[in-house]
């Protein structure tokens, strides 16, 4: 997890740590909150998100579960933002911070399996025409950027630059291509290829390679290679539309786009994690991605599904999925991310052996106790989706 010393704004301290934190932490917090292993088989999901949220000011928890790569439950509590009576529906769209990050992934295999990228090329290659470039970085790939082993920050280092993309109203793939520009320029923060640091930096950049190599843009590539294929067709980009669950900050809804990185995310960040859809939408990627761990994916050849899904030498990440060999005391191997913005917080993690798994989001994120109610939520679950885990000798 981020220390203080590399946190220099919301963005750095929520859109990334709460990737890592479930990648790290979540067998740990979930192991307390596990109630009886037939928690599921005695009643549906609402009364579990009742009790999850007791005690957080937490406006709405929206809870999915896949079992044998089918929908089996999903259950949504809560209001849509808490100034307002509306209550949260099923097929409400939700904000998915950085759990988006894998589809960004599957994109990129999308287009190494049709020859447009390679995922062992240097950067010197894929971006001939960045001179001013920190050298450690010439020989970064695609692979090393997309797993978080490039050796770059988390996020670009100054504070008021990174602000001023906010309000920049050049089009999204000019932005990104200024954002790597400048962050190519910082110093790493590891030997690039040697470890894991977590960095939405790398997606950014792997975009604008995608970018430069199809002539499309990244919002227009994701919905030709990933969105479509799946039938997603609640997908979309920034925040959600105004009729739907908003997100919250400070006991608030937040109803105004981010102005500085206080505040959210710019929206030139979608390849790092600025998607909003359905959670039946995120279950059609999520069954996606366990078929494929099976050779019966639709969307990829059985070669990308294992590079997507296989943790990298001395890495808990994958690409961008964390590998655990358990959960909450429950067996793996499991597929896991989490994500937030600061005003939302979203959880998944997946069986792929037997095709089960769980979802939950938040409109709201730590500060109003949305660790705990998602947490909470999807503690009793586990139970019903894993056999115990072999316990050490």
């Amino acid at each position: 997890m981020a220390t203080a010393a590399r946190c220099s704004s919301r963005l750095t301290r929520k859109a990334s740590t709460a990737s890592r934190h479930l990648v790290l932490g979540l067998s740990l917090a979930l192991a307390a909150t596990v109630f009886s292993s037939s928690a599921l088989a005695q009643s549906r999901l609402d009364p579990l998100l009742a009790a999850a949220m007791e005690g957080t000011q937490t406006p709405a928890v929206a809870m999915l579960v896949i079992r044998d790569d089918k929908i089996d439950l999903q259950s949504v509590r809560g209001v849509r933002r808490n100034d307002s009576a509306v209550a949260a529906q099923n097929d409400d769209v939700w904000l998915i911070g950085s759990t988006g990050k894998p589809m960004t992934v599957a994109l990129i295999a999308r287009l190494a399996e049709q020859g447009l990228l390679d995922w062992d090329a240097p950067l010197s290659k894929m971006l001939p025409d960045l001179d001013a470039i920190n050298p450690a970085y010439r020989n970064v790939t695609l692979t090393q950027l997309l797993s978080h082993r490039a050796g770059l920050p988390e996020n670009l280092q100054d504070a008021a630059a990174l602000d001023a993309f906010f309000t920049d109203a050049r089009a999204l793939p000019v932005q990104r291509e200024a954002y790597i520009r400048a962050t190519l320029l910082e110093a790493p923060v590891n030997v690039p290829g040697s470890e894991f640091a977590y960095s939405n930096s790398g997606f950014l950049i792997a975009a604008v390679i995608a970018e430069r190599a199809t002539g499309a843009d990244f919002e227009t590539l994701m919905q030709r290679e990933v969105f479509t294929p799946l039938g997603m067709d609640s997908a979309g980009f920034g925040p959600t539309p105004a009729d739907q669950p908003q997100g919250h900050r400070a006991g608030k809804p937040v109803t105004t786009a981010p102005q500085k990185a206080d505040d959210g995310v710019p929206p030139m960040y979608t390849p790092a994690g600025n998607l909003h859809m359905r959670l039946q939408d995120m279950a059609k990627f999520a069954i996606d991605q366990m078929a494929g761990s099976r050779g019966k994916g639709k969307l990829l050849a059985p070669a990308s599904y294992r590079l997507m899904q296989t943790a990298q030498n001395g890495s808990p990440s994958a690409m961008d999925w964390g590998v655990q060999a358990s959960i909450a005391g429950r067996k793996g191997p499991v597929l896991t991310h989490g994500g937030s913005d600061g005003n939302w917080l979203a959880w998944v993690a997946l069986f792929p052996e037997s095709g089960n798994g769980v979802i939950a989001i938040a409109n709201a994120a730590e500060d109003m106790g949305a660790d705990k109610a998602t947490m909470g939520a999807m503690g009793p679950v586990f139970a019903e989706l894993a056999p115990p885990a072999v316990a050490k000798p």
